[in-house]
């Protein structure tokens, strides 16, 4: 524990306060106003819409680009000092990327309108924003290129800077939008914020503009696609599988409860997302380069119990004063219409909390790349929730989700917990 203290003060609140928090923030403060704009011009009827827009958008982000954005930082990083290989990496991810981009960008468009009877339950007539999504889609694909090149040659300084001034442009468009056009514009800004930001890391490309000539076709390799396929395929998994049941959860309720609850619900999720984004940067800074670096299951034991007995204290009363403070909440980030999310919030809450303490312990997947543990698991996360919100849903009606969430979570614990029993309790007689 003194080694996870000495750390965390002397390395990660530093990371932390000079190359996140700005951007956290930013992203937390630009989410509260945009939710508080979409409850006072929309309503909870609309924040059910863009919940679902969200979803998808967020799932063929990932599609588009392969999953690559991780496998490519580390291969960046790795063959930075190595121009052959470093070719091959960014000329690999360049081009198959393209390809992949370009043919999600073109079914998207083609197929608008089977995508708009997909995501819009009982509406009809928001094809033409699947249709905007398709044509900017590009320029999402090529932003992520060119961040994953500056975050692989640690130029976490310009990284930041993109981040927050794309936070705060797109926060300006959102609002326009949404003043002007209510429903359609918080929908058009959905499908158009990401790809916006490339227009300002156009700057952080001039400064790498030495690299764009080692892009080049004939460098496209097989075995650094094979590399990257790993990291890939564990970030489409989940990063696809996650949007598409929270889209399939929140259509049932629209279509068995109320378009209004599926709002409540979305909702309470975004309230989640708010808060859990402080505790997810401390854990990508700290637990996955920490859990990379240890090899023994002595090492993992300590780090592990190290951090539930400093931070999750620290989240656990957190979650407590969220949820004393929840009348507050849904009236400073909605508004009076969002008084039943109230409701929601202490199961939602207990739900985060278990999913925090699993994705400690699951980290390790991603450290050690225990491929198949790490599919396996998230294979029974996503059909779990799915199940058990929908069975409660017929019982409990929007309630039902969040006891669904709680429920898959404990259970995603149980699982965790049998995966890694010899290395947490020491049955298998390694260390005490």
């Amino acid at each position: 524990m003194k080694k996870l203290l000495e750390y965390i003060n002397s390395k990660v609140l530093i990371k932390i306060t000079s190359l996140k928090t700005a951007s956290v923030f930013t992203k937390i403060i630009a989410g509260v106003l945009t939710s508080k704009a979409i409850a006072i011009f929309i309503g909870a009827e609309g924040l059910a819409l863009i919940g679902n827009l969200r979803n998808f958008v967020s799932a063929v982000q990932t599609i588009s680009i392969l999953g690559f954005y991780n496998g490519a930082v580390k291969y960046i990083a790795t063959f930075k000092e190595d121009t052959i290989r470093l070719s091959r990496t960014i000329s690999t991810i360049f081009y198959v990327g393209f390809i992949a981009t370009i043919l999600v960008s073109l079914l998207c468009y083609f197929n608008a309108e089977k995508i708009n009877n997909l995501i819009f339950p009982f509406y009809s007539n928001y094809a033409y924003v699947i249709k905007i999504f398709a044509i900017v889609l590009p320029f999402y694909a090529l932003n992520m290129f060119s961040f994953s090149i500056m975050n692989g040659f640690s130029k976490y300084k310009i990284l930041i800077v993109i981040n927050i001034i794309g936070q705060i442009l797109g926060l300006s468009i959102t609002l326009l939008l949404i003043y002007q056009r209510k429903i359609e514009g918080a929908l058009i800004s959905v499908v158009i914020a990401e790809s916006l930001i490339f227009l300002i890391t156009l700057v952080g490309i001039i400064n790498r503009r030495s690299l764009i000539g080692l892009i080049q076709l004939k460098r496209v390799n097989f075995n650094t696609l094979k590399k990257l396929s790993s990291y890939s395929t564990m970030t489409l998994f989940s990063a696809v599988l996650l949007p598409i049941v929270a889209i399939a959860i929140r259509s049932y309720i629209i279509e068995h409860v109320s378009y209004k609850d599926a709002g409540f619900w979305e909702a309470m999720t975004r309230i989640s997302k708010y808060y859990l984004m402080l505790v997810n940067t401390l854990m990508a800074l700290y637990i996955l380069p920490r859990f990379s670096e240890i090899d023994s299951a002595k090492e993992f034991r300590k780090e592990v119990f190290g951090f539930y007995k400093t931070i999750i204290p620290i989240f656990a009363i957190g979650l407590l004063v969220i949820y004393l403070l929840k009348s507050f909440i849904v009236i400073t980030v909605f508004s009076e219409e969002f008084r039943p999310v109230e409701e929601l919030f202490i199961w939602q809450l207990i739900g985060d909390f278990f999913k925090v303490i699993s994705v400690v312990i699951a980290y390790q997947f991603l450290a050690k790349k225990m491929f198949w543990h790490y599919i396996v698991t998230e294979a029974f996360l996503v059909i779990i929730t799915y199940v058990t919100s929908i069975y409660f849903i017929k019982i409990y009606g929007v309630e039902g989700a969040v006891i669904g969430h709680l429920v898959s979570y404990i259970m995603y614990f149980g699982v965790i917990l049998l995966i890694f029993g010899s290395s947490l309790f020491g049955i298998d007689g390694d260390g005490n």
